[in-house]
């Protein structure tokens, strides 16, 4: 599933409320019982500090099962080999994660997330502003998750991403449609989702890219920490919100 959306649109927030990181102001957020979730959050910098080797990072993956003081097993490190592997990060094992390119910190924490093949994993634009080769193997692993069984949710405002997805959440602080991609992402809905940001090229609406803001810079969380995301009376007769769907009632 991909939530769609400007700046501010509310993608990050529902992404940390259905992975347990935040609460809903209203309502709530159910998932199926023994269900484990993954997140990765936008990095954008955040972690230029972290001063370990990537291996070490990549054994971070193992607490959630461990803890932190638990002892890591042959299983365990044979596990982060064959993620690493996936994602093509076990060249850089040695490496302070710090140093690295943004692309191979994407990659080793979408590694870190697959540690103990989580039922839900959670991606807060995942492949903005990576290198090509870095959004591709992101892109083949989300595929791979999908294709083994698991639910994936990831934010985006490319249009060409969010067509990958089997179905799309169209956000503006609210939900302004919620559906299959070829439903969701028509002009008409595009216009109130992104306003002054779309443009229309014959038949075609093109966005403006406005992607590179960083969450923890201004601790907002795409700016609707704590806006409710209702459907709105001009977008419910146009939607095609699925109500039995947990994360389409924040």
């Amino acid at each position: 599933m991909a939530l769609v959306g400007a700046n501010g649109s509310g993608k990050s927030t529902l992404l940390l409320m259905l992975a347990g990181l935040l609460s809903p102001t209203s309502g709530a957020v159910v998932r199926s019982e023994g269900v484990e979730a993954a997140f990765v959050a936008q990095q954008h910098g955040h972690h230029d500090w972290m001063p370990l080797p990537v291996d070490e990072v990549l054994r971070m993956g193992c607490y959630r099962r461990r803890g932190l003081l638990g002892r890591i097993t042959r299983g365990d490190r044979e596990e982060v080999a064959r993620v690493g592997e996936r994602l093509e990060v076990v060249d850089l094992m040695g490496r302070s994660f710090g140093e690295l390119s943004g692309g191979q910190r994407q990659r080793v924490l979408v590694a870190q997330a697959l540690i103990g093949a989580p039922g839900l994993l959670l991606l807060d634009e995942p492949i903005t502003g990576l290198d090509l080769p870095s959004q591709e193997t992101i892109l083949r692993i989300i595929d791979e998750e999908v294709a083994r069984g698991a639910a994936v949710v990831f934010s985006t405002h490319h249009l060409e991403e969010a067509k990958r997805a089997d179905r799309v959440m169209l956000l503006a602080g609210c939900v302004i449609a919620d559906g299959v991609a070829a439903d969701v992402l028509r002009p008409e809905y595009l216009e109130l989702a992104f306003g002054g940001r779309l443009l229309k090229v014959g038949a075609e609406a093109l966005l403006v890219d406005d992607h590179g803001h960083g969450h923890g810079d201004d601790h907002h969380h795409d700016d609707v920490g704590h806006r409710h995301l209702h459907q709105p009376e001009h977008a419910a007769e146009h939607s095609h919100t699925d109500p039995e769907a947990p994360d389409a009632h924040p």
